[in-house]
């Protein structure tokens, strides 16, 4: 069942996405070579607590991964697409670096993703992450009262695929609400002018997930957890928490 928000519950989301775009801040801005991810998820766990907020990552356990998640950030590296466990790898120079997180205040949850590098990065490395960025405002402009899903996921999907890129099979977006996760799931491809038509209220995490060498296929991590893109090449990851409203799509999970 997909849950529409009232203003107020807005209201809190908003708060929550702050505490998330600060976490999200404060590991980019820590992240040097050396420093370890295990370090960058002690770093947002310091924020995340500071503000008075609780983690969304932290313990959760869905019904695909064999273990709850061990922090609060998922760090991802390289050919590392997403949830990757911060562990006690040590960042290098011209490592690509995709950090996703979230927290919640008073019941409702945040939830984003930010890409960056360690150092000067590739030409290519920082043209995968500029597309997927953009495929991300895309898909949020696209994300209007009368609208329907499929016009948001068509808007993201039309930016991957016209630069090669590959889109994380089966993965997407999500419902963001009292659940980290919640209906519906937002496909980072699909067809415009199908599927749910999107009402104020609406609360959704719009999230593309492009590979550089093209494939859409993945590996699983002896973790349970990392999805690793088959071919090896490199992954961004950029996501808002962002809310349907009668005067446009508003991002929550700005500063």
């Amino acid at each position: 069942m997909v849950e529409l928000k009232t203003p107020a519950e807005l209201e809190l989301m908003r708060e929550a996405g702050k505490v998330v775009a600060a976490a999200l801040a404060a590991t980019k801005q820590a992240a040097a070579p050396g420093v370890s991810l295990r370090e960058l998820d002690t770093i947002a766990a310091e924020v995340i607590a500071a503000k008075g907020a609780k983690s969304s990552f932290l313990h959760y356990h869905p019904h695909f991964a064999p273990t709850p998640f061990p922090g609060v950030i998922c760090a991802s590296v390289n050919d590392l697409v997403v949830h990757g466990i911060p562990n006690d790898y040590q960042l290098k120079e011209g490592d690509l670096v995709s950090i996703d997180c979230g927290a919640h205040v008073a019941g409702f949850h945040g939830d984003a993703a930010i890409t960056f590098f360690i150092g000067e990065p590739a030409e290519e490395d920082a043209r995968l992450s500029e597309h997927t960025r953009e495929a991300l405002y895309a898909g949020i402009a696209a994300a209007k009262v009368g609208n329907r899903l499929g016009d948001v996921s068509n808007a993201i999907g039309k930016v991957g695929r016209s630069h090669g890129y590959g889109l994380l099979a089966g993965y997407g977006g999500h419902g963001v609400g009292r659940k980290m996760h919640e209906e519906p799931h937002v496909p980072n491809e699909g067809k415009a002018g199908r599927g749910l038509k999107l009402r104020a209220g609406l609360v959704i995490a719009i999230e593309p997930m492009f590979i550089a060498g093209g494939r859409d296929t993945f590996t699983t991590d002896p973790d349970g957890w990392g999805l690793r893109s088959s071919d090896r090449t490199r992954a961004a990851h950029w996501e808002h928490t962002i809310a349907v409203t009668p005067d446009g799509p508003v991002i929550l999970t700005e500063p």
